[in-house]
């Protein structure tokens, strides 16, 4: 018997997700593996079970929104597919979600065997993505915009401690060693981080460690 598909679904509305798991539920290639209702829980239950084949990622999120979550997940676990399936369609969320990482783009009007072929692509190497989704794609790669943050445009503030966790990620070291070395918890370290992303507007270490250096802070 071939092995099912473990899928892993992201999502704050409790109900959109059973809607996903009813369409799921289909097909018998597809296993749903767990739920999460935030980015921060999707990583949480990640260190517990990484044996997922693709997540379907939800975009407006509390704690951690999509495009954070997929950064994060793809910085580590790279070989994890992540598929936004979201109702937000703006130029801005696509090339944020791209930047990211994410594999591909879906909105939740989708009927089930759209979803079912559009998981199967995209674990082939394809990238699935809603048609309009598609076209909006291609008009981004022939007119890039630019998406400039308000906090781009502020004066960057890093705590000492931030810039220590800074400094240590620029060595390659893991959130563990990392913990050791300043003393303080896994989780605290890892809180730091996402706080750091936060105020460069970044999605993963290198693009932090690379501001970090261009602003001479380690």
């Amino acid at each position: 018997m071939k092995e099912k598909i473990k899928i892993a679904i992201a999502d704050d509305n409790l109900f959109l997700i059973q809607t996903v798991v009813e369409k799921l539920s289909f097909f018998e290639d597809l296993e749903v593996s767990f739920y999460a209702i935030s980015g921060q829980e999707l990583l949480e239950k990640f260190e517990r079970n990484s044996l997922v084949d693709l997540v379907l990622m939800d975009l407006e999120m509390p704690l951690m929104n999509g495009i954070e979550a997929t950064a994060a997940l793809k910085d580590k676990f790279p070989e994890v597919k992540v598929l936004m399936l979201t109702v937000f369609d703006a130029d801005e969320n696509i090339f944020k979600a791209i930047k990211a990482g994410a594999d591909g783009y879906l909105l939740k009007e989708i009927d089930a065997k759209e979803l079912h072929d559009g998981i199967v692509e995209t674990l082939n190497g394809g990238a699935a993505m809603t048609p309009s989704i598609a076209l909006k794609t291609l008009n981004l790669l022939r007119n890039p915009i630019t998406v400039v943050e308000k906090n781009d445009q502020d004066e960057v503030k890093l705590s000492e401690r931030e810039i220590g966790v800074l400094d240590q990620l620029s060595k390659g070291l893991s959130y563990t060693v990392i913990a050791k070395n300043l003393f303080l918890s896994p989780g605290t370290v890892r809180k730091h981080i996402e706080n750091i992303y936060k105020k460069l507007q970044v999605h993963s270490k290198i693009e932090a460690v690379q501001k970090a250096k261009d602003n001479n802070w380690i």
